[in-house]
């Protein structure tokens, strides 16, 4: 899929409605902007209880905190 936009005098993007509906982006949605590069990564915000439960399992020894740091 290869989709274009313009952005406006007001520095306004619209998303095209077939990155929209293949996305599953719905109006009011919040977008984190990630740059990389020359470019940039737009992503959703994930709602708070979809990462309920994302690091079960995770090994709770051998990680560095701030008091470990130099």
């Amino acid at each position: 899929m290869q989709a274009t936009a313009t952005l406006s005098s007001k520095f306004q993007i619209s998303i095209p409605k077939q990155v929209r509906d293949e996305q599953h982006w719905q109006a009011g949605q919040e977008f984190v902007f990630v740059p990389k590069g020359k470019g940039v990564l737009v992503m959703p915000v994930p709602a708070l209880q979809d990462l309920a439960g994302i690091a079960r399992g995770a090994r709770k020894d051998g990680y560095r905190d701030r008091k470990d740091r130099t």
